[in-house]
């Protein structure tokens, strides 16, 4: 249980640091944060979880992230639905946070809420081709690098920063594409609110981030694998709890 309130709390912040500032910080009037401000935000929320949590639950925060680890031997299956589900009711209590925030303002419009879309919803105008590729490869480098910043070769220490780093460039490159997912449960949570297009379009979100985490996990696995294929955390900050 304790892992799983750790997910829901971690997901809640990824979900209100990154699509909060999206919504709440990109476009201020002459002080906006842009593109880079919001990509790191969305890395300084996994930054900031991986040393909070990641002892606890492994800071996953995404059901991306869980299957991909469970694809590459780190991740035990039984788990994966308890922590699909309470990363999912993490981020939507976090979007449910953010709608609280944001409608407090005179004059606010729900608008595109952060949430991710192709086409006509993408920031770029990018079809739904694109967004597709973009995704699947976002999420497969994503994998990549979680997969070797946690493998028992690698400095423990680091890997909640280089794990940070990654998905704030994963965000610098593809924001303007589908306004970054690789998450389906922050994709999700936007969406619920959004309705409509958003609702539509969020089976890509949930499809791409997977098929890119599920290829990750095999090609890591082959690449370098675990002297045990039992689990390891994403941020294993704790050496008692690294795996032989």
């Amino acid at each position: 249980m304790k892992k799983l309130i750790a997910e829901f709390i971690g997901t809640f912040w990824l979900v209100l640091g990154g699509c909060g500032s999206a919504v709440l910080a990109a476009s201020f009037p002459e002080l906006g944060i842009g593109f880079v401000g919001v990509s790191l935000a969305f890395g300084l929320t996994v930054v900031t979880m991986a040393y909070a949590i990641g002892h606890i639950s492994g800071c996953h925060l995404n059901p991306a992230v869980s299957l991909g680890l469970w694809a590459g031997g780190r991740f035990s299956g039984k788990e994966l639905p308890p922590y699909i589900l309470a990363q999912l009711l993490g981020a939507t209590a976090g979007a449910g946070a953010l709608y609280l925030i944001a409608s407090g303002q005179p004059g606010f419009e729900l608008g595109g809420f952060a949430a991710n879309g192709y086409g006509a919803y993408s920031p770029g105008g990018y079809g739904m081709v694109a967004a597709l590729v973009c995704e699947v490869v976002m999420t497969f480098i994503f994998l990549m690098v979680i997969l070797g910043a946690t493998h028992s070769k690698a400095p423990a220490a680091l890997a909640g920063l280089a794990i940070g780093l990654c998905l704030t460039l994963i965000h610098l490159i593809s924001i303007p594409v589908t306004n970054t997912s690789v998450n389906p449960a922050r994709s999700t949570s936007q969406a619920i609110f959004v309705g409509d297009w958003a609702v539509g379009q969020l089976w890509l979100f949930w499809v791409a981030p997977i098929a890119g985490a599920l290829i990750a996990g095999v090609v890591y696995k082959y690449l370098s694998p675990e002297v045990s294929d039992t689990q390891i955390k994403v941020s294993d900050l704790d050496p008692t709890l690294k795996t032989a």
